[in-house]
């Protein structure tokens, strides 16, 4: 097991939140860029990290990111040929096909950022455990 400090947990899972926004956003831009989902640039260049929120020890985290709307209208593959309210069915071919730039990455991303907080938690507290249990802080004579 390794020797994990309170101190060198914290800064550890501070580390890894904030590279997470950033990762984020190269990763989207990476994802618009290859699937070719630019026509102005407007939304290759529109996501961004707008904050991040994390109680003292970054053992609850709240992380915010933002892209233009449109994205998300690419990632489905709807647009302008599907009007409101439409009843699923238009009687044409549809043109548009879904470029999932946004999705596929996000939830991938998520769920390792969730098993690395499992994992430093998880690490930090078996430490305070075996603190906790050592004869020697205990004054136990064994």
């Amino acid at each position: 097991m390794k020797n994990v400090t309170e101190q060198s947990a914290i800064s550890e899972r501070e580390k890894y939140v904030l590279a997470f926004n950033d990762t984020m956003i190269k990763i989207w831009k990476e994802q618009i860029t290859l699937l070719g989902v630019i026509d102005t640039g407007l939304l290759l260049h529109s996501p961004i990290a707008i904050s991040t929120k994390a109680d003292g020890k970054f053992s609850e985290v709240q992380l915010s990111q933002a892209f233009l709307e449109y994205g998300l209208w690419q990632d489905y593959g709807t647009g302008r040929e599907v009007p409101r309210g439409n009843s699923g069915d238009l009687g044409k071919p549809k043109v548009r096909k879904a470029r999932h730039w946004f999705s596929r990455k996000y939830y991938a991303s998520v769920m390792n950022i969730k098993e690395f907080m499992a994992d430093s938690l998880g690490t930090q507290f078996q430490g305070i455990i075996a603190d906790a249990l050592d004869a020697k802080k205990m004054r136990i004579k064994l």
